[in-house]
């Protein structure tokens, strides 16, 4: 979903409800209205044709949504790697410290994506992956599908011939034949709490890519499994332990209606700095952070910066139990049904606060302004990178000198340069 702001000047009820249909037919739901002004939830597909040459659509400066147009070199699985990939490359090439590798030839400030593969295009590196630790356990997942659809869980060779004959394709060199899949190495070391696995569900607002501006929602939440977590291979077929996705664990017979299965970020801080430290959890949050805006800038390159344009999108985070964050997937629509009373304050204030930072103080929206709203509008929205600010105080040429997370992330001090130096993504 998304949003869409546009003046609208209605001479009747009945021309407005006419506008109305139109919209809903479009795919578009109106969500709020205040007088002459009108907001409109947007799905991905319609922000297609919004940008299609064919359809012929002009936004006027007045007008804002809430997807870039190429969203999808973010959202889509199979391309979030390949520009994360590329970005690595990228950096290797320029020499940066951040693309430094360890002995075992794994990046050092990097990797925060499970090793991956796109099925079948790399089916050949694939098995040449596993036949390297054949006990391994490796997760599947259709390209373009949601809410846990299609996924499955594999450790064996003849599971994916299996899928693949299923699949009615005879061969892994045709990839028109069928749906792209991404296979990427299990976290089967999950941080557990209560023996349950989770995942953290986490908002992130891009006004621009160029230069990049990005903010964090402090309301984030955990996702927890109904069942108890085990490696067991006779439980790789039971979603109800692997999957954090809400869309199948309240189908789960254990499932709390009340809380959702669902923890605040909050909660889970103060867990963490009472079980394993404050300068730990710490670290951890600045890691998360560093994951965040490492993806952004690896798509900023190739994303279509309109002017139009502003994004909120759902960060998927598994932390592992050495408390090292990993980089799931990103959402270009979170879900913002509500599960239980809390989630519906959570997602009304991430609507409101949203809208506020996109359209500030309720004025005419206007496309051309530099989209760096004040402080007071923000909400529970907190700068997390401003590229504009960075270059300006030379913070990020500082980033690009010292290696490691616990540099130029929010809040965090400099160690390496002999006396502590506050940093800041901003």
């Amino acid at each position: 979903l998304g949003i869409m702001a546009g003046k609208v000047k209605w001479v009747t009820d009945i021309e407005k409800s006419v506008l109305i249909n139109n919209f809903e037919k479009r795919g578009w739901i109106q969500v709020a209205e205040n007088e002459d002004w009108n907001f409109y939830w947007m799905s991905v597909q319609t922000i297609r044709n919004v940008f299609s040459v064919e359809t012929g659509y002009r936004l006027s400066d007045d007008q804002i949504v809430n997807h870039f147009p190429n969203h999808y070199e973010l959202t889509r699985k199979d391309l979030m790697v390949k520009n994360i990939k590329r970005y690595r490359k990228e950096l290797e090439k320029e020499g940066s410290p951040l693309a430094e590798k360890d002995e075992n030839g794994k990046y050092i400030y990097l990797d925060f994506v499970p090793v991956t593969f796109m099925l079948p295009a790399d089916y050949n590196l694939f098995v040449e992956e596993f036949r390297k630790n054949p006990s391994s356990t490796w997760i599947m997942k259709p390209c373009g599908k949601a809410q846990g659809k299609g996924i499955f869980l594999i450790n064996k060779l003849s599971q994916i011939k299996k899928w693949s004959r299923d699949s009615k394709t005879s061969s892994f060199v045709s990839q028109s034949s069928k749906e792209a899949y991404v296979i990427s190495l299990y976290i089967n070391n999950p941080l557990l709490i209560g023996g349950k696995k989770f995942d953290l569900r986490l908002y992130v607002l891009v006004s621009t890519y160029r230069p990049l501006r990005c903010y964090m929602y402090k309301l984030g939440f955990c996702r927890f499994c109904t069942v108890k977590y085990t490696p067991s291979t006779s439980e790789l077929d039971n979603m109800f332990v692997h999957l954090t996705n809400v869309a199948i664990q309240r189908h789960g017979d254990d499932y709390n209606h009340i809380h959702g299965g669902k923890w605040t970020v909050s909660n889970l801080r103060l867990y963490l700095e009472s079980t394993r430290g404050k300068e730990v959890t710490n670290k951890l949050f600045d890691e998360i952070h560093w994951i965040i805006v490492q993806s952004l800038k690896a798509v900023a390159p190739v994303m279509n910066n309109d002017k139009h344009c502003f994004e909120c999108y759902g960060y998927d985070i598994i932390i592992d139990d050495k408390l090292k964050p990993w980089l799931i997937e990103v959402n270009a629509s979170p879900s913002l049904t509500s599960s239980t009373a809390n989630d519906r304050i959570l997602k009304y204030n991430l609507i409101n606060d949203t809208l506020n930072i996109a359209v500030p103080n309720g004025e005419i929206p206007d496309c051309k302004w530099n989209k760096s709203p004040p402080k007071e509008v923000l909400g529970n929205y907190e700068v997390l990178y401003d590229e504009e600010m960075a270059q300006s105080d030379g913070s990020d040429r500082d980033l690009r000198s010292r290696p490691g997370p616990s540099s130029g992330v929010k809040g965090t001090r400099a160690r390496d340069l002999g006396k502590p130096v506050l940093t800041t993504w901003k």
